[in-house]
């Protein structure tokens, strides 16, 4: 298929929740009761979205490029993931057209921080705001999200040759 100018790449990341007062959502960090299990900072947004740019150019997923074994990753900013997945991608002539994603969760609540997250993560991958979508669901109180045991979320972006 030469010739093919765009690509699809999807992502999920989860993460438990432990103790803490806040949790990283998409580059903004949202007061919550607890914070999450990780060897980085957490934030299931942004791990989300380097794995769907990794996948989208079949180059892994993020634990090959960060992985939890490194202590080079401690507590690390995921910001620092996606600036690192963004530039593979310009390397190889593409760039994120657009990006959705999914927040599942009971609690915190993502719609008072949507925009600020919309903001980072455009900013983060040099794109327009329109092209970024943050949006949360329940899961009706079934399953780990349900019960108040962790968060997720899903991502996939359309990669657009440069």
């Amino acid at each position: 298929m030469s010739g093919l100018n765009f690509r699809i790449g999807q992502g999920y990341d989860v993460h438990a929740f432990g103790d803490g007062d806040h949790v990283m959502l998409g580059g903004v960090r949202v007061a919550h009761s607890q914070g999450v299990l990780a060897h980085s900072d957490g934030d299931v947004i942004l791990h989300a979205l380097c794995d769907a740019m990794l996948g989208a150019l079949a180059l892994g997923d993020i634990g090959q490029h960060f992985p939890p074994s490194d202590d080079r990753w401690k507590d690390a900013d995921s910001s620092r993931f996606v600036a690192h997945c963004n530039e593979l991608l310009r390397e190889r002539g593409w760039q994120v057209g657009n990006t959705d994603v999914t927040v599942i969760c009971e609690r915190p609540k993502v719609g008072p921080h949507a925009v600020a997250m919309r903001e980072r993560i455009a900013a983060l991958l040099g794109i327009d705001l329109d092209r970024v979508s943050v949006k949360a669901t329940t899961s009706e109180k079934l399953g780990f999200t349900g019960r108040g045991e962790g968060i997720a979320a899903q991502a996939t972006v359309l990669l657009v040759a440069l």
